[in-house]
């Protein structure tokens, strides 16, 4: 069966933040100039936001900037920070509170809000289609369409009805193509098609390797005496911090409006031991006396887990090439000082608009926004990237304490324009070291109040994917885990997974199996980047698999 297709002048693949920002400031312009622009947004979830999860607080500076009437608009920004708690853990039941003078200034969050992220990009999808964008939902670019000139010319969406030996079931309905005079891909961290143009075009090659987290959160409602609305907590250290496999993570705890916590952690991926298990080192900070105060006799609520792309300006690749652009996430603008990457996404999908908006009233439009580059070096999200550049960085190269040193230094003292750059050539996935090498970790069992297993957890996040369907989590050689990962890393996909999607099981004969349990996947993608083999590729299911996250 032939793909139909659709043309249109800017297709926008993500509706996240930056995806949407770049809607919704194109259409703008369009509207001021009176000029029709065609531009569609493709989101792979069943819904906007089903697959937004963050933190979050958020600093409203690029919304100012959008929608300067916000407010009157009814956007969900409920909550305004009313307090900074930083602390450190030293171990499993000490803290120590940081006084104001010792906190970095990017953690300062005087003038920002917790909310949801999920729900202020359904917000912002309502504003891009009164604008005139027209919204796909469940619809997941699978694959990139090039022209002759090997410029984009557009994105096309997955076949539906395949079932997973590749057969086509009754249901078979052929992907559809979007055909556009540019392409704007804003799927987020680690995307799948992003991943593809770096590689392709090299964006990446003055660049250095970039760096990634994972984070993992929970929603919990808490007994009213024990709730702060407005107060942010953040930790660092324990559990991570100190232990024999010492790796780098903070904590959040976040009070949200109807006695509500958004709690999580945040694991950088440079970790060497292969037994860690981030999910499980999030059910041991939860017990912290810092935490447990809080959420002591609260219910969970919701779950879920997405990778972070931390590595900053240093890390940052092209941004521009023939027949499009990379904004937001899928290029790496998040601010890792701030713990912030919302408002540096919009600004970048904001930067992108006049770029595009600049093309499409010419008279010939030119195969690479190349004024991109320079529109975004002299950009205030440029300036900002740039006084934070070290932050990643530094953490990388020289460990927590003096990574954190550094930071205070550059950040309080030298206001941001510290004149070093540092440099860091490692990568994330290359840091594991033999398992025979690290000691082993035994995780506490979850006592079901506090601490939860995966599967229970996987639940919460409403999880949910067509059955009979080709898996989404492809092995480039099936006899990697077993035979190459096994034995020198004891299969790490076992531990780094939030979902249980990977395991090793024994057959009755004794040999071993690897098994992928694709129905459980998140999204998070952090096998896509943590693999020491770089044996697993991940892909979009059907449009609208995945998570379900209500308010995330």
């Amino acid at each position: 069966m032939q793909r139909e297709s659709m043309e249109v002048d800017v297709v926008i693949v993500g509706a996240g933040p930056a995806g949407l920002a770049t809607a919704c400031r194109l259409l703008q312009m369009a509207q001021a100039a009176e000029k029709e622009i065609a531009v569609c947004v493709l989101e792979k979830g069943s819904e906007v936001g089903a697959h937004i999860l963050s933190g979050a607080v958020f600093e409203p500076s690029a919304l100012d900037e959008l929608f300067p009437d916000w407010e009157e608009k009814g956007a969900p920004l409920n909550t305004k920070v009313t307090g900074d708690d930083i602390y450190f853990l030293p171990n499993e039941k000490s803290s120590f509170k940081f006084p104001g003078l010792l906190v970095p200034r990017p953690m300062h969050n005087n003038g920002n809000y917790i909310i949801s992220l999920g729900n202020l990009c359904r917000w912002l999808a309502e504003q891009a289609m009164e604008l005139g964008a027209e919204v796909f939902p469940g619809f997941a670019a699978a694959e990139i369409l090039y022209r002759e000139d090997g410029s984009v010319k557009g994105v096309a969406t997955g076949d539906m009805g395949i079932d997973a030996a590749g057969e086509h079931k009754a249901s078979y309905e052929p992907g559809f193509e979007f055909h556009a005079k540019y392409t704007i891909f804003a799927e987020g961290c680690r995307g799948h098609l992003g991943k593809e143009l770096i590689q392709k075009f090299e964006l990446d090659k003055d660049s250095d390797p970039q760096h990634y987290g994972i984070g993992i959160k929970e929603v919990w409602e808490i007994p009213e005496e024990q709730h702060k609305e407005g107060l942010v907590v953040h930790s660092a250290g324990y559990p991570m911090i100190g232990a024999s496999f010492a790796a780098t993570s903070g904590g959040f705890l976040y009070h949200i409006e109807k006695n509500q916590v958004s709690l999580g952690l945040i694991v950088d991926l440079s970790y060497s031991n292969p037994h860690i298990s981030p999910f499980d080192e999030f059910q041991k900070l939860k017990h912290h006396p810092v935490i447990k105060k809080y959420i002591a006799g609260g219910k969970r609520l919701s779950y879920g887990a997405r990778a972070i792309i931390k590595g900053g300006l240093n890390s940052l690749p092209k941004m521009t090439f023939p027949g499009g652009l990379l904004v937001g996430c899928d290029a790496g603008t998040l601010n890792a000082a701030k713990i912030k990457g919302s408002h540096t996404a919009m600004r970048s999908g904001m930067l992108a608009a006049e770029s595009l908006f600049e093309a499409l009233i010419g008279d010939e439009q030119p195969a690479e926004l190349v004024d991109f580059t320079e529109r975004f070096n002299k950009s205030e999200l440029h300036a900002e990237l740039h006084a934070t550049r070290n932050f990643s960085s530094g953490f990388h190269k020289f460990g927590f304490w003096l990574g954190s040193a550094l930071t205070f230094i550059e950040q309080n003292i030298f206001f941001g324009k510290f004149p070093l750059t540092f440099h860091d050539k490692s990568k994330d996935h290359c840091q594991l070291k033999p398992a025979a090498e690290c000691p082993a970790i035994e995780y506490p069992k979850p006592d079901g109040e506090i601490s939860f297993d995966k599967l229970s957890s996987v639940f919460l996040s409403n999880t949910n994917h067509t059955e009979d369907q080709p898996c989404h989590l492809q092995l480039k050689d099936s006899t990697v885990p077993i035979d190459v990962n096994l034995p020198m890393y004891d299969e790490p996909a076992q531990c780094y997974c939030p979902a249980g999607v990977y395991e090793v099981v024994e057959e009755a004969s004794g040999e071993k199996r690897f098994q992928i349990n694709g129905q459980n996947c998140v999204h998070c993608k952090t096998c896509d980047i943590k693999d020491p083999s770089q044996n697993i590729h991940w892909v979009v299911p059907e449009g609208g698999g995945g998570p379900n996250y209500p308010a995330m």
